[in-house]
């Protein structure tokens, strides 16, 4: 198995440097002449600034201006990050060893660097926080989504761990606060075809074939604001499809707690982290498949709105700039 070529250039905030492999045909007098093609989000202006200040290396350090256009090459820079709203939460540490840590991602928090999340996103906030360059995600959590998110330590356990969640053998169970509906009968187990489209940002039910699956308990309930009960339910996927458990609760009638998506979509500013999604990631158990020991994690958050509505539904200030 060929190893991954090593990057010349250190992680920057957390953030390891783009790679690029160049093309065989030669169809490019010099290497900036590619870089302007190959990238066109970047204005040239900015490409040729990168080169002045020697911002884009290969195997053999910076090139120039004028280098000459070699086919099968290998480049490597840092991409100009964009301007992010600091989340003003913390990461909780649940547990940690040479392999593994577990953490309680807060709410509005992306997992990895996407689109407009870059710094502001869990893997490169933990890799700085804990000085570990190496770190990877075994999974994943939607970024409005909070709870128990664990990362790998070591790139050769890498597989093991990311392999456990793409077979489902890790049991997940999730928390959410929806209304209560006394006509609902619980615990059932939901049954739908999820389809996520790429490029939309909401996924649907249509009929066809099942791929979703979610038992759904309810743990207790209490009264909420105007008259309206509260209920705290158990969410059990069977399956991973994008937005299963917010589709499946809205779909029975109990939509979660601040949900901006289902059932109708809500555009919400970036910087606006009041009535945060009441979907929790509350425990993970598994076999670890490199000990054989059985591991379950159990998240130490709370959702907030079943025991302080007020609270929950408060305005939160944004971030000082």
């Amino acid at each position: 198995m060929r190893r991954k070529l090593r990057s010349p250039l250190p992680q920057r905030h957390g953030l390891d440097a783009v790679r690029l492999r160049t093309p065989v045909e030669a169809s490019w007098a010099t290497m900036r002449d590619h870089l302007v093609e190959r990238l066109p989000r970047v204005a040239p202006a900015r490409i040729d600034a990168m080169l002045r200040e020697q911002r884009i290396v290969d195997r053999d350090g910076p090139i120039a201006p004028d280098a000459p256009y070699v086919p099968e090459s290998f480049l490597w820079f840092h991409r100009d990050l964009p301007t992010e709203v600091p989340v003003p939460f913390a990461i909780t540490p649940v547990y940690r060893d040479e392999d593994l840590v577990v953490v309680d991602k807060p709410h509005f928090l992306a997992t990895i660097p996407r689109g407009q999340h870059i710094v502001e996103t869990a893997l490169v906030r933990l890799r700085r926080e804990l000085d570990l360059p190496t770190l990877s995600p075994a999974h994943r959590l939607d970024r409005v989504t909070a709870g128990l998110l664990m990362f790998v330590v070591r790139p050769e356990r890498r597989g093991a761990y990311q392999t456990l969640f793409r077979d489902r053998l890790v049991r997940k169970t999730y928390e959410a606060i929806a209304p209560y509906d006394p006509q609902l009968t619980l615990p059932r187990t939901v049954r739908s075809r999820i389809v996520k489209e790429r490029g939309i940002i909401c996924a649907r039910e249509e009929p066809g074939p099942v791929n979703a699956e979610t038992v759904v308990e309810l743990l207790d309930q209490r009264d909420g604001p105007d008259g309206v009960r509260l209920g705290r339910y158990r969410l059990t996927p069977h399956t991973g499809r994008t937005h299963q458990l917010r589709l499946h609760m809205s779909g029975l009638g109990v939509p979660i707690l601040g949900d901006d998506f289902y059932p109708v979509l809500t555009e919400k500013p970036l910087d606006d982290f009041s009535r945060p999604l009441q979907l929790l990631a509350s425990t993970l158990e598994f076999t670890d498949p490199v000990s054989g020991r059985e591991r379950r994690f159990r998240t130490g958050l709370t959702l907030t709105s079943f025991t302080s509505y007020a609270a929950w539904a408060a305005p939160v200030p944004p971030p000082a700039a």
